[in-house]
């Protein structure tokens, strides 16, 4: 279980900077002269998709950290 949470958070830290535009948005994008528009629109993409999973775990982990010190205050 710790190997899973450790290969996890490694995950999260070194995350593979990836191209993560819709079909149409980059055939748009890669008209454009310079290609800051289009890095613009990557990283905002990027952002939007890591906030979910961010809440998600954060929540998840109060939730294990609360269950894990109620068991250990009734033994």
């Amino acid at each position: 279980m710790k190997q899973k949470i450790v290969t996890f958070i490694i995950f999260l830290l070194f995350y593979i900077d990836t191209n993560a535009q819709c079909a149409m948005c980059r055939a748009v994008l890669e008209s454009e002269e310079g290609q800051s528009a289009a890095k613009g629109v990557n990283d905002g993409i990027m952002y939007l998709m890591v906030i979910p999973y961010l809440l998600v775990g954060s929540v998840g982990f109060l939730i294990y950290w609360n269950f894990f010190r109620k068991k250990k205050a009734e033994n």
